[in-house]
């Protein structure tokens, strides 16, 4: 399951982990305009744990879910309309 909220200035989607038996805590991922923040409480140390990832990161992130093994370079529309 998971929850959008859009905030003044960022969007915040919860994902919860509904499955059993090993339930983890919910993990908060915070899109700004520069960046994407993704956050999950630690009940070992009782911190809030954040990694912080650039666009670029986010959208290597995404694109790399559904392509196998390898190494990997996403170029845009643009950047090949200027070359050759």
């Amino acid at each position: 399951m998971f929850t959008i909220e859009h905030e003044f200035d960022s969007t915040v989607i919860t994902l919860v982990d509904e499955g059993s038996p090993h339930l983890v805590e919910d993990v908060a991922i915070n899109t700004f305009e520069d960046c994407v923040t993704i956050e999950q409480h630690d009940p070992v140390t009782d911190r809030l744990q954040r990694v912080t990832l650039s666009i670029r990161q986010t959208r290597d992130l995404a694109a790399a879910l559904d392509l196998p093994e390898g190494s990997y370079r996403l170029t845009s529309k643009a950047d090949m309309e200027g070359k050759g």
